[in-house]
């Protein structure tokens, strides 16, 4: 009797042994978690002050971009862009999720830019890419071009504003139905072309022919609202075809057809990855539009699959090149601005020297939080952490920050962290319209050949 219960009192033992040890370790996942969650919201907060701080009281448009000089003053660039103002749109929603703001509050922000957006300049009511912010009017200097990408993202800015506050649904509604991309559609190429020239008064030679690029999201939203035809998906490529060898891989894959259109499924490898390339291997290139559509809901065997493939050899590839962070975008550098990524990920792929842009990091956030965490204590040990969230970026290899802050940047990181934090809020805003809801098929019914 005595050995049975001591046998009991050893077996008693291991299985509470076990399940402390298993509670232990859950706290400590679940303790990530909740570091996580509190630090962004922090971030959040700081990085919206670049908004309220640099966004013109009486226009409600804000400035493209600041720099800090030597001395500490500021300097701002009094311009913006339809990106620009479709990301404050965005960022501005973002915070009163956040409870940074009250709707009211954000409502008469917005409500400030709309009203200053009915009176500005466009051509078939598009926007031309620069503004002066001080009173909405056209900047010549750097030419007339109205760009595809940038209406693109002025337009779901607009769409999701319509959305979160029905007040101002008539006039968002009226802004984006005015917006007419069938003028920058070519129905012989069945693409987009880049832009019109208005100077030159004539559509840009190249056209936006890789699925996989930021600008799938003026192609979606275009065909949501039903100025271009819905076959324009499937005449994009997933990578150029394997007989066109002065890209940087020779594609792989098989030709599937849709609604008619044969398509090549092509991919890429790395290191037995496989994946579809973007233009240049930049994180926004890729993981910005999942920021409005649902891609990773609704894609899981085409982008959003390969969505969670650019983040992890993002990751793989800065290891390999020994950068103690990750996350190779398009930035500001000290000099001026330019375009970096992870080489293998692109159809031409950007350079690499050991730059990173936070705004990356906050883009992988929901396919690799944990690592999204770690970079982030990385980034802020370099001190690249300021009074308006993240600079802009920072070379590892040297240690030099880049003392600016872009309002893209800033954008899609605080859009980012409410994706992250609020189950995806943006995006659900965008569906809920009929522009986003309309393609939804077209995310859902393809495969790539990846898996």
């Amino acid at each position: 009797m005595r050995k049975i219960l001591c046998m009991l009192a050893v077996s008693t033992f291991i299985v509470s042994f076990m399940l402390s040890s298993s509670s232990s370790a859950h706290p400590s996942e679940k303790g990530k978690e909740i570091a996580l969650s509190k630090q962004l919201e922090a971030i959040s907060k700081q990085t919206y002050r670049y908004f309220e701080d640099f966004t013109d009281d009486d226009t409600g448009l804000t400035y493209d971009a600041v720099r800090k000089t030597e001395d500490g003053d500021i300097e701002p660039a009094k311009h913006t862009s339809p990106t620009n103002i479709g990301m404050y749109f965005m960022s501005t929603i973002a915070a009163e999720e956040s409870g940074l703001l009250s709707k009211k509050e954000a409502i008469t922000k917005i409500q400030t830019s709309i009203n200053t957006l009915e009176e500005m300049e466009t051509w078939n009511g598009l926007y031309y890419n620069w503004y002066y912010t001080n009173d909405g009017s056209l900047m010549t200097d750097w030419g007339q071009f109205i760009s595809t990408v940038d209406n693109g993202w002025l337009s779901a800015g607009l769409i999701v504003v319509g959305e979160a506050y029905p007040e101002l649904k008539d006039q968002t509604s009226t802004l984006v139905d005015d917006m007419d991309y069938s003028v920058l559609y070519d129905p012989e190429v069945g693409q987009m072309h880049g832009g019109y020239d208005a100077e030159i008064e004539s559509l840009t030679d190249h056209h936006y022919g890789a699925l996989y690029t930021e600008p799938r999201v003026a192609s979606y939203l275009s065909i949501g609202k039903g100025d271009v035809p819905q076959d324009h998906w499937w005449r994009m490529y997933r990578t150029m075809p394997a007989d066109w060898d002065w890209q940087s891989q020779t594609p792989e894959g098989y030709t599937e057809t849709y609604d008619g259109i044969d398509v090549f499924e092509g991919h890429y490898s790395y290191n037995g990855q496989k994946y579809v390339p973007s233009w240049g291997g930049s994180m926004f290139e890729a993981l910005m539009p999942q920021l409005v559509m649902k891609e990773k809901e609704l894609g899981t065997d085409a982008l959003g699959l390969n969505n969670q493939r650019h983040v992890d050899i993002q990751i793989e590839y800065a290891e390999e090149e020994g950068y103690d962070a990750w996350g190779m975008s398009p930035a500001a550098t000290p000099e001026d601005y330019k375009e970096f990524g992870a080489a293998p990920l692109g159809i031409e792929g950007y350079e690499a020297d050991g730059t990173v842009t936070p705004h990356a990091t906050f883009l992988a956030l929901e396919y690799a939080p944990m690592r999204a965490f770690e970079n982030i204590q990385t980034l802020k040990s370099y001190n690249t952490y300021g009074e308006y969230g993240f600079l802009d970026s920072v070379n590892v290899e040297t240690g030099e920050v880049t003392n600016a802050y872009l309002a893209l940047d800033q954008g899609m990181s605080i859009v980012s962290i409410a994706n992250y934090l609020h189950d995806g809020v943006i995006r659900d805003y965008f569906h809920q319209d009929e522009i986003g809801a309309t393609p939804e098929n077209l995310l859902e019914r393809e495969e790539f050949s990846i898996k």
